[in-house]
């Protein structure tokens, strides 16, 4: 099943660029997904399990890496945003 993933990410910082650029960053690693970065948000879409997967890993990298930051999260399943 595919699902779509409407991620937003709001570092709790005031030098909010790098976080965001990096989680864009990584979660543009994984080969098997659709990702698309918009203004406010970006969208992966892809199998449902290595989506949630790539997700789940891409948030825990960035808060090693990058500290506190707070996430909205939409998650579709069965539905393919991306073309």
């Amino acid at each position: 099943m595919e699902v779509t993933v409407d991620i937003s990410m709001y570092p709790n910082r005031e030098d909010f660029i790098p976080p965001i650029e990096g989680f864009i960053e990584k979660i543009n690693r994984f080969d098997n997904l659709k990702v698309s970065t918009f203004p406010t948000s970006t969208v992966v879409q892809g199998e449902y399990e290595f989506a949630m997967r790539a997700v789940q890993d891409t948030i825990a990298e960035c808060y090693k890496e990058f500290n506190m930051a707070i996430y909205v999260v939409k998650i579709i399943p069965g539905y393919e945003a991306l073309k």
